[in-house]
């Protein structure tokens, strides 16, 4: 049966890009898992407000509460999003996830008894880095495939349950695509007197998140998205906690609209969440990224799951009949249900690197290579041992990104087609045969790709 098509819901699709050849060609994004292309919803509904943007709290203007009015709806349909009790549950409007995650990590109360953050291999940079510098971290194993050990992560948590103050937990990875079982790691986390955290990034784009109420044992206490993959641009994200959590403590960033009454000796903080709001916020963004959230709720998050699914197994079918393409995680079409559409891989024999320029200026497909911040995790599929991955960071220290070890990322969106997976296969077999026309340049320092004499003219596009 034909996979059904969303495209008319989304900005852009349509946009055609220059190509090495000289011709023109719509672009295929397939770098979803990086950031999304915007829907329409979210472009009018930006558009509307516009008109009557102004500052929020406080001001006494028409426009001024009715942006406040906005904004704090926003917070609302974030919270329902992802089925959090507005009682027991606050939303924290940032940057994005990476800035959640950070704010987390320097307002979480860790004490002498309670230091440890249990988390993964398999994490972005985000939900590994900031915990590093506010705790100490332990790491779950892999399995071979990249896969959780969960047998490794019980082992852990017997071993360090008395000191454990949080579980960091993706819910599904950048890289593979893999789906943790989080709600089960939640109670485990919870029996051993720890919080948990659920980095939903990457996971409520494309699947229901549900942190549950707190009095159930697999409750998530924490959660953290971003509004650039979620189809909504304009740089906003949002942590959503616990409020018994944020009602304790100093903001990490203080100023405007995070106090009640500051006087020359002495500071009353507001309550949550705007004492972790410091500054004007980004109303637009929040606008943005409730209208995307309305957008995916009409849509439906099951049929957003079984779309991409069906995808994701085309896409592998005929990957297995492509010997010159080694797919890294799961390979397997019958289990795409129980993952996401993100598919790492390699062209044998071809520098990732080359491979992706390759189909962006020949092709007009955009992938994405390299690590996708998650360094661990590259070097773990690969099978790199200590030698090998000391090595690899002796040449980056010295500036020579040339052989660094990657792969390309192919991630699907709500708007994708068979016929853009189509277009990315024939695409990958011309490069593994060499049958492309460009000469191509590396840059030592990047490690990336351009081709010889001739680049794009982005000012015909777009310029300020």
């Amino acid at each position: 049966m034909p996979i059904p098509s969303y495209r008319s819901l989304f900005v852009g699709l349509e946009a055609e890009i220059p190509l090495l050849d000289g011709s023109r060609k719509r672009y295929i994004n397939l770098d979803n898992a990086a950031s999304t292309p915007s829907f329409e919803a979210v472009q009018q509904a930006v558009n509307h407000f516009l008109v009557y943007y102004s500052s929020v709290h406080r001001g006494t203007g028409f426009k001024s509460q009715l942006s406040t009015h906005v904004f704090e709806q926003g917070r609302e349909i974030v919270l329902r999003f992802l089925g959090a009790d507005p009682a027991t549950h606050t939303c924290i409007f940032g940057k994005n996830t990476t800035e959640a995650i950070n704010k987390l990590a320097r307002r979480f109360p860790f004490t002498p008894e309670r230091n440890i953050v249990l988390t993964t291999g398999m994490e972005h940079h985000s939900n590994d880095l900031p915990w590093r510098s506010a705790a100490t971290v332990i790491h779950v194993k892999l399995e071979a495939d990249g896969r959780l050990d969960e047998a490794d992560f019980d082992d852990k948590l017997s071993t360090y349950g008395a000191r454990l103050a949080l579980v960091a937990v993706t819910g599904a990875s950048n890289v593979t695509g893999f789906l943790n079982p989080i709600h089960r790691l939640a109670e485990k986390a919870h029996r051993a007197g720890a919080l948990f955290l659920a980095d939903c990034a990457q996971l409520a784009p494309h699947r229901q998140v549900n942190m549950l109420p707190l009095d159930d044992p697999a409750h998530l206490d924490f959660a953290a998205i971003s509004a650039h993959k979620m189809y909504a641009p304009f740089g906003t994200g949002a942590l959503v906690g616990r409020r018994d959590i944020f009602e304790q403590g100093d903001p990490d960033y203080r100023g405007g609209g995070t106090v009640e009454i500051v006087t020359l000796e002495d500071v009353v903080w507001a309550e949550p969440p705007e004492r972790d709001e410091a500054g004007s916020p980004n109303t637009v963004g929040v606008i943005a990224l409730a209208a995307a959230i309305r957008q995916l709720e009409a849509v439906g998050m099951q049929a957003v799951a079984e779309h991409e699914a069906e995808l994701t197994a085309y896409a592998l079918q005929k990957l297995q009949k492509m010997p010159a393409i080694q797919v890294y995680g799961d390979p397997s079409p019958a289990n795409a249900a129980g993952r996401l559409g993100v598919i790492p891989l390699r062209v044998k024999g071809v520098s990732h690197f080359l491979a992706a320029s390759v189909l962006g200026y020949e092709f007009g497909i955009g992938v994405r290579s390299g690590c996708f911040c998650a360094h661990p995790y590259i070097l773990h599929l690969l099978g790199l041992n200590e030698a090998e991955a000391r090595h690899v960071r002796e040449q980056m220290l010295a500036h020579d990104r040339s052989d660094m070890p990657g792969l390309l990322r192919a991630s699907f969106g709500l708007y994708n087609t068979t016929e853009e997976i189509d277009a990315l296969l024939d695409a990958l077999n011309c490069i593994a045969t060499e049958n492309y026309r460009g000469q191509y340049i590396q840059d030592k320092a990047s490690g990336e790709y351009k081709p010889l004499h001739w680049q794009p003219n982005f000012e015909a596009y777009f310029t300020l």
